[in-house]
């Protein structure tokens, strides 16, 4: 069967006007939001359905924050998040999608890709790691992928964040000010500083070439990560047509076990030491 995206959406897909909203109120949409997220994922384990999201952008989009608040309370057994390592030698000559076809989920569990496959039309073809003729059959065959995956029933949503040259040049600073995020940058963001053109460029005909309307591209303004985050989910819980299933329903516990038993004493225990006390 093939999926398209649900207009009929639980949450609109055009908003008349945007919500302007202070920190915290920020904070609880967010909240809400993911509530929702975690009523779709009951949905597609119940129902078995496979959701594939790819998450593209330039280096500092905000990717990888975007997929963090999009897991935050999902269940990890059903939900992964994909990060194709730099192919070996012998994977160098395989198939080109063969290493990300293990990666798709099974019924029942959703996929997100930070990168994907569009590594060949953005970073592999500006930094000359693929051939002219490898970059230009990807392009042609990427489409016919994609549409095997949706006429095979597996919902497949393509984002692409989109960052100004301005704020990129801000966060690449912070990265290299913070020792806690130094290690997002790589020689590569070196590169894909001097090569701002070259990716954008590379970006203008991927979308020319693979952004369609059985498998289309939706584009997310982010330069305010907060904002780029709520309206990701939001846009992503459109257009997947879940259901909330058993609303209300609480499990029963059941009573306590009460028997006896003596346990050992807590000095016999490796305790790790006390080095702090937190206090309301």
């Amino acid at each position: 069967m093939m999926y398209a995206p649900d207009v009929s959406s639980n949450l609109p897909l055009v908003a008349h006007a945007a919500e302007e909203l202070n920190h915290k109120q920020g904070e609880k949409e967010l909240l809400r939001l993911q509530t929702e997220l975690v009523y779709m994922q009951e949905w597609i384990v119940a129902e078995k359905r496979r959701l594939v999201v790819l998450f593209e952008g330039r280096d500092t989009a905000g990717k990888d924050g975007a997929i963090k608040r999009v897991t935050t309370y999902l269940n990890p057994r059903t939900c992964r998040v994909v990060a194709v390592p730099t192919p070996s030698e012998r994977e160098r000559s395989q198939w080109f999608f063969q290493r990300y076809v293990p990666h798709l989920p099974a019924g029942g569990e959703i996929a997100l890709f930070n990168r994907s496959w569009y590594n060949r039309a953005g970073v592999e073809h500006v930094m000359g790691y693929c051939t002219e003729d490898e970059y230009e059959e990807f392009l042609r065959f990427c489409p016919l992928f994609e549409q095997a995956l949706l006429n095979d029933g597996i919902m497949l949503v393509k984002y692409w964040l989109s960052v100004s040259d301005d704020e990129q040049e801000r966060r690449f600073e912070k990265r290299l000010s913070d020792p806690r995020k130094r290690w997002k940058f790589s020689p590569t963001d070196v590169q894909a500083r001097a090569r701002w053109v070259d990716y954008a460029e590379a970006k203008d005909r991927m979308f020319a070439y693979t952004d369609t309307e059985q498998s289309p591209w939706y584009v997310v303004e982010a330069d305010d990560k907060r904002t780029a985050r709520l309206n990701l989910i939001s846009h992503l819980l459109s257009i997947v047509p879940y259901e909330h299933l058993d609303e209300g329903k609480r499990p029963k516990l059941p009573a306590r076990q009460k028997r006896k038993y003596q346990r050992p004493p807590k000095r016999t225990e490796r305790l790790v030491p006390e080095r702090y006390v937190v206090s309301d």
